[in-house]
């Protein structure tokens, strides 16, 4: 953890951005998100968009952040087709037939690791990747369950159950992947969040040294970073909120909380254990005999979230379970000082 004096962004290499929820939202620039973009890579930090999305090419992810004035091109963004297509390249011999079922990006990355893309069982596949695409259909599918059944490995770009929709929440890769397994009894090798093979990608494209994991999600951003050891940044702009971090287990916990990408401009505040909580800036939070949080305090309400996520992760850590009772009380206090519940 690196708390003090120097800011985030001066401290780590490379910032490894998830997009949804971090840098936009449904394709609308969260505010200030590109004006602190723009500032920590003036400071040195280079910056890299790290997306589970498999159907888009990284050409047309930098083409809409730089519609939307955040500093990236092509060689910045990582996504999980990439992952995917250099786990089987790592798996299968050079010109291996692969059957791909997803968007045209998938095509392109399994095509660029000297891998050739095929539709159907019949040319013999060695190996299916499936990722999310809006043409998929069944076909596809009973295509894919057949080269499977036949022996070919199984590898998927990503598991997200959902995705947003434009009309509110729709079935994800994860999801459709239950199809084929389903049928076959074969899981798949997933390459994407939160299992490292795509934060594995990401560091040898970026050649980071000492990357911070930033994201809006505990279950894949945090849980990725976790998985492979990083650091990580959760900032309050996207899915996950400030009951969730505080109720979250031991596999995804932050190193840092904040409420958006300006953190990346400051310094950390020290956040320091007590006797029985932990104190962030002005602010302190205890827990009583039973476990029920209590915070105190004054200034800013993120330092307060800071604390009390501190101490109802050792209050757990403890007793074995936190019940969301008894944190209730604290966020409301914290609400009240301002903080976006």
């Amino acid at each position: 953890m690196t708390e003090g004096s120097r800011p985030l962004g001066a401290a780590y290499d490379v910032a490894l951005l998830d997009l949804d929820g971090v840098v936009y939202i449904g394709g609308i620039p969260i505010p200030g998100a590109p004006e602190a973009l723009q500032q920590a890579k003036r400071g040195g930090m280079r910056l890299a968009y790290v997306t589970n999305n498999a159907s888009r090419t990284p050409a047309a992810i930098a083409g809409l952040l730089a519609g939307m004035n955040v500093p990236a091109d092509e060689a910045d963004v990582v996504t999980s087709a990439q992952a995917a297509a250099r786990l089987l390249a790592e798996r299968l011999p050079l010109g291996a037939k692969v059957l791909v079922i997803g968007a045209t990006a998938l095509r392109l990355a399994v095509r660029e690791r000297g891998l050739v893309p095929v539709s159907t069982a019949a040319e013999q596949p060695l190996a299916v990747v499936q990722g999310f695409g809006p043409g998929i259909d069944y076909g596809r599918l009973a295509e894919g369950g057949l080269a499977v059944w036949a022996g070919a490995l199984f590898v998927a770009t990503n598991a997200d159950s959902t995705i947003p929709h434009a009309h509110g929440t729709a079935p994800g890769n994860g999801s459709l992947l239950k199809v084929i397994e389903f049928a076959t009894g074969q899981a798949p090798v997933v390459a994407g969040k939160p299992e490292p093979p795509l934060h594995r990608e990401s560091v040898i494209r970026t050649g980071a040294r000492h990357p911070l994991v930033i994201g809006d999600r505990l279950d894949t951003d945090i849980e990725a970073a976790y998985n492979t050891g990083t650091d990580s940044l959760l900032v309050l702009t996207g899915v996950d909120n400030p009951r969730s971090v505080t109720l979250a287990p031991g596999h995804r916990r932050p190193t840092y909380i904040a409420e958006d990408l300006d953190a990346l401009l400051e310094p950390y505040p020290e956040v320091t254990q007590t006797e029985s909580g932990a104190a962030c800036g002005g602010w302190t939070a205890v827990a009583g005999e039973d476990g029920t949080l209590n915070v105190t305090g004054q200034g800013a309400a993120v330092d307060g979230l800071r604390a009390l996520a501190r101490a109802a992760w050792t209050t757990r850590d403890k007793r074995g379970q936190l019940d969301p009772a008894q944190v209730a009380g604290a966020l409301d206090t914290l609400a009240a000082a301002g903080l976006r519940i």
